[in-house]
């Protein structure tokens, strides 16, 4: 609870917009609730993808979290401020792999 006796919030941002978010939730959770549902593209076809299984097994809630590409949104706690953006295509390769 806050100050004012409602639920303590915070914000993250989704391609640059500001989303309400709940502490304790994870990337996931938060930016379902606001109504994204589509999370990345698939590298083939660019189908639009997102949560399935919400327990880090399926690997469709992929995204790029404060410039990290490749973050699974559902096992990514969400934290004050965090920018987030969608997925699309190929992952970058890095020359360490």
């Amino acid at each position: 609870m806050n100050e004012a006796g409602g639920e303590a919030r915070l914000t993250i941002y989704f391609a640059g917009q500001p989303v309400n978010a709940k502490p304790g939730d994870s990337v996931a959770a938060a930016l379902l609730a606001a109504g994204v549902s589509s999370f990345r593209q698939t590298p083939k076809s660019a189908a639009a993808r997102g949560p399935f299984c919400m327990t880090g097994a399926c690997f469709d809630c992929l995204l790029r979290i404060d410039g990290e590409d490749n973050r699974q949104g559902c096992m990514t706690p969400v934290r004050e401020g965090m920018r987030i953006e969608a997925m699309g295509g190929l992952r970058p390769v890095d020359d360490d792999d």
